[in-house]
This record gives structure tokens, C-alpha cells and sequence, in this order.
């Protein structure tokens, strides 16, 4: 099995999300598994003055900073097609995602790569993930709450990749109880 490991929290050491992700990847990786590891708060690029939706651009017509952006794509676009077992830990910051998650997914969502224009509307062409988990951190938003924006986006989005089979782990409202985290680590555990 081949797990692809994305942390988005802005935080280093003491970030909640990174070490509950940590734990749940040593608990589901299993002997001769390989872990890929990304944190994409540092190093990635937002996408600015992109001429073509989905990435739809000549190579003929790039411009040096399209050359950068898909060169940055494509290497992220590898990592994600050649995972069996994605993990994404995220953290909601002001009830969505972190913007660094979604420079990854705009980086990563390309037409004819990981999904595709039909008769029918767009369809996610990434189908070799077998399972996806989103640990989702928050102090006081409560998951799947009508002010989370965070965890039904990136079911969304994974979904729009060709993501089906998605679990959630909530370690939300942590400002509330203290004592959650605990209790999320005795759940990674029992996995």
C-alpha cells in the first residue's frame, strides 16, 4: 500500500492536526507500506493569471510562470495518482480549509489528469485511492455543523478527483473539551 500523508496546518510542532495525522499514519501503515509525506503549507504556489480553466493550456503557449506552476502540478498530480490510501489532516481556519489546501487541490484538479469533461459534466478520473481520511481539527466549529465549510468541501473536491470511499475523523470543537484529543487518539487506535 502506498499512503499519500498531507498536513495543511500553518502551525509546526505544536499543531494538533499534524500529530493526530502522525498517529493515524504509523496506525494504518502496515509492514512494507510506503508513506509519502507532504506539507503543503510551506512551498506551493497559488494559481494567479492562469489563461485556461483546468489547466488548459498549450504547451506551445506557456508563459515561464505557467511552465513553473504546471512543472509544481504535475509533481503533486504524481504523488496523488500513485497513492492506494490518501490522509489529509486539516485544521478549519475561519470555518473553511487552510488556503494552503486549496493552492494543493487547484494545483491538483487538471483536466484530463485527474478529472475530465463529459456530455454529462465534469468526472473524477482518479480511482486507484482506495480509502481517504480527513482528520479535521477545529477549536470551536463543530464538524458536518452549518458553519463547517471545511469537511463537505474537501469531500467534494476529493469526490470531484474520483475520490468515493472517504472517512472522517473529527477532533472538533477542541476549545469546548480539552479532553477530545484524548479520545480521538483511543479512536485512531481502535482503527
Amino acid at each position: 500500500m502506498k499512503i499519500y500523508h498531507i498536513d495543511s496546518s500553518a502551525r509546526k510542532s505544536e499543531s494538533v492536526s499534524k500529530a493526530l495525522a502522525k498517529l493515524l499514519v504509523e496506525k494504518i501503515k502496515k509492514s512494507g507500506d510506503t508513506v509519502k509525506y507532504r506539507d503543503v503549507s510551506t512551498g506551493l504556489p497559488f494559481i494567479s493569471g492562469i489563461k485556461g480553466a483546468g489547466f488548459i493550456i498549450a504547451e506551445n503557449e506557456r508563459t515561464e510562470a505557467d511552465k513553473k506552476l504546471f512543472k509544481i502540478s504535475d509533481e503533486l498530480i504524481k504523488e496523488f495518482k500513485e497513492c492506494d490510501t490518501l490522509v489529509i489532516s486539516a485544521p478549519i481556519y475561519n470555518f473553511g480549509v487552510p488556503a494552503s489546501l486549496k493552492a494543493w487541490l487547484d494545483l491538483v484538479a487538471r483536466n484530463g489528469e485527474t478529472f475530465q469533461y463529459t456530455d454529462k459534466g465534469p468526472v473524477g478520473i482518479t480511482t486507484n485511492i482506495k480509502k481517504a481520511y480527513l482528520l479535521i481539527v477545529s477549536g470551536g466549529v463543530p464538524v458536518n455543523s452549518p458553519i463547517d465549510f471545511c469537511t463537505p468541501w474537501l469531500k467534494q473536491a476529493l469526490s470531484f478527483l474520483g475520490v468515493k470511499n472517504i472517512e472522517t475523523i473529527a477532533a472538533d470543537s477542541l476549545n469546548k473539551d480539552p479532553q477530545k484529543v484524548e479520545k480521538i487518539k483511543e479512536h485512531i487506535n481502535s482503527l
